[in-house]
């Protein structure tokens, strides 16, 4: 079965940091993609109006249904995350620009998703 995502890092200005369309079906439909997007948006809204609590907010938009397959995944990038945000030379907030960080990404969401 193949599986559709879209993982996104949003800073606490609604800046997105971090986008990638991921998944077993990366190659799609311009259109699809930007669907995803503003799904994605439309859902921070309702986020942010509940609360926000933290520097960012990561978010998945996903068609499987694997529960522990999305915990996991979403545990290792926090831990992802969390490391790019120790590093110095990052400043808190920018665009997530990290060939490394894309790589690990993209691995985890093969791996989990």
């Amino acid at each position: 079965m193949t599986t559709t995502a879209c993982f996104i890092v949003v800073s606490k200005n609604d800046i997105p940091i971090y986008e990638a369309e991921v998944g077993s079906t990366v190659r799609q439909k311009q259109e699809q993609a930007h669907q995803h997007q503003f799904i994605l948006h439309a859902a921070l809204d309702l986020v942010q109006d509940l609360a926000w609590t933290t520097s960012a907010i990561l978010m998945l938009l996903h068609d499987s249904r694997n529960e522990d397959g999305i915990k996991n995944f979403f545990q290792e990038v926090h831990e992802l995350y969390v490391k790019t945000l120790l590093n110095p030379l990052y400043l808190i907030g920018s665009r997530i620009t990290s060939a490394h960080f894309d790589t690990r990404v993209r691995a985890l969401a093969r791996k989990y998703l």
